[in-house]
């Protein structure tokens, strides 16, 4: 909760898809546009410019550190790497609950029946 009592925002779209792609760990830029595609069964196809301006955003926010120069890489590796901070961390997992929590509030009011 914030300290207005509110529950804080939900991310934005795309950060939630990118925070939730880095709770396994670092990842290259086209490493999190992969893993995004692959946990949204190929629903979620994000683009470099997306990508890019919204980790930017994340790294400006606090949520995710880049790591490119952490490690020891091939010094013709361009990739730039990337992780949940801490706080970062703590987001995506209060997200996956929000998430978890509407997905069991609508199969309950559907019955419990399928979704097709």
């Amino acid at each position: 909760m914030s300290r207005k009592g509110k529950p804080p925002k939900s991310l934005p779209a795309a950060s939630l898809h990118i925070v939730l792609a880095l709770l396994d760990g670092e990842l290259h830029g086209y490493g999190v546009m992969q893993r995004v595609s692959e946990l949204s069964d190929g629903a979620v196809k994000m683009g470099p410019g997306t990508l890019y301006g919204t980790l930017n955003r994340l790294v400006d926010d606090g949520l995710v550190v880049e790591t490119t120069d952490r490690v020891d890489r091939a010094e013709d590796e361009r990739r730039r790497y990337y992780e949940l901070s801490a706080n970062g961390r703590s987001v995506a997992l209060v997200e996956l609950a929000r998430l978890q929590t509407l997905v069991d509030r609508v199969t309950r009011t559907l019955g419990g029946g399928a979704i097709a």
